[in-house]
């Protein structure tokens, strides 16, 4: 438990560092006028890559790439689509993702707290209701697994890994220096976008090697609505016994709490959202991430470290939702 505490504490210093966990920066990003939070993201998704194709490389994990959620309505990625899409959703709600929240509530941001509280309650819908339903939606659909071949870039499209790697290490590199040389970050955290980029993927890579896994935080919603349902049953048998993804967004919170404590962390505009608003974008988070089967550090740092096809349609999906609503309200 103690290393998901530390691996947690890392991952939430490094998300409050970059500045990327500012409702501010994550709305300006979804209206498309500040990029900060896309530059951090890119370059925490290609370092971290680099960091986790180089440690399965050695051998010293064993992680496999992210599987498609289907829900057999129209495809075996459709729930990578649809709960891809109303976790965008819910991040311009909120200005928050399932990740990003804990850094929120770590250093003091109260829209944070708010948001949390929706994510709690969507992890209670989804433990108590959705997940049966959906578990009986795939068994009328008919949905299967795909091959394993198909679940990452280079199985998909039949080339060497390699070729996939340097592909996407490249379009990456290459985003992140075209939004440097058109001057479209505005704002920065305790250091640039794309050493809080860094940062992030650091994070990942002591995850790797402390814990010999990765990092991803939608699943603590499901963890603590199972041990919430279990409790409104009146406890006795059945107690829930995985905890390990609470244990790493406890250590997010503390990790972002301490960091601000003996460092200041410059100045952000403020983001006033109505508190219902907020509550409603937490419900879409937690529910829109299980759907599909993770979130903005299981897909979109995680997943794409793994060149998981699941995940770059997620991610996609992901900002198909949030531009989306920002566009309507």
């Amino acid at each position: 438990m103690l290393d998901s505490l530390l691996s947690g504490a890392a991952f939430g210093a490094a998300l409050t560092a970059s500045g990327m966990y500012e409702p501010s920066v994550i709305l300006s990003q979804m209206r498309l006028e500040n990029w900060h939070m896309v530059q951090t993201f890119l370059t925490a998704s290609a370092a971290s890559t680099a960091a986790v194709t180089l440690c399965q490389k050695l051998g010293y994990i064993r992680v496999s790439p992210r599987s498609y959620s289907s829900l057999g309505l129209f495809g075996p990625l459709d729930g990578n689509i649809i709960g891809g899409y109303l976790l965008g959703v819910g991040m311009s709600l909120t200005g928050s993702c399932p990740g990003t929240v804990f850094a929120q509530v770590g250093t003091g941001v109260r829209s944070g707290l708010y948001t949390l509280s929706g994510a709690i309650l969507g992890g209670i819908i989804w433990s108590g209701f959705l997940r049966s339903a959906v578990a009986s939606l795939k068994r009328k659909g008919g949905a299967s697994a795909p091959e394993d071949e198909n679940l990452t870039i280079h199985g998909a499209l039949g080339v060497s890994k390699a070729v996939a790697f340097v592909g996407v290490e490249t379009i990456f590199a290459g985003a992140v220096a075209t939004i440097s040389a058109l001057g479209l970050v505005k704002t920065q955290g305790l250091f640039s976008p794309i050493l809080g980029g860094f940062a992030v993927a650091s994070a990942q890579l002591f995850s790797a090697l402390v814990r010999r896994t990765l990092l991803g935080t939608s699943a603590s919603f499901e963890e603590l609505g199972d041990y919430i349902s279990w409790l409104f049953r009146g406890g006795g048998d059945g107690k829930p016994k995985s905890y390990n993804s609470i244990a790493v967004v406890t250590g997010m919170v503390i990790g972002a709490f301490c960091l601000t404590s003996y460092l200041p962390l410059p100045p952000f505009p403020d983001a006033p959202i109505k508190t219902m608003r907020l509550i409603l974008g937490g419900v879409l988070l937690t529910i829109g991430a299980r759907l599909g089967g993770g979130c903005t550090s299981g897909h979109g740092i995680t997943g794409i470290s793994l060149l998981s096809v699941s995940s770059f349609v997620t991610v996609a999906a992901m900002f198909a939702g949030a531009l989306s609503t920002a566009t309507i309200i």
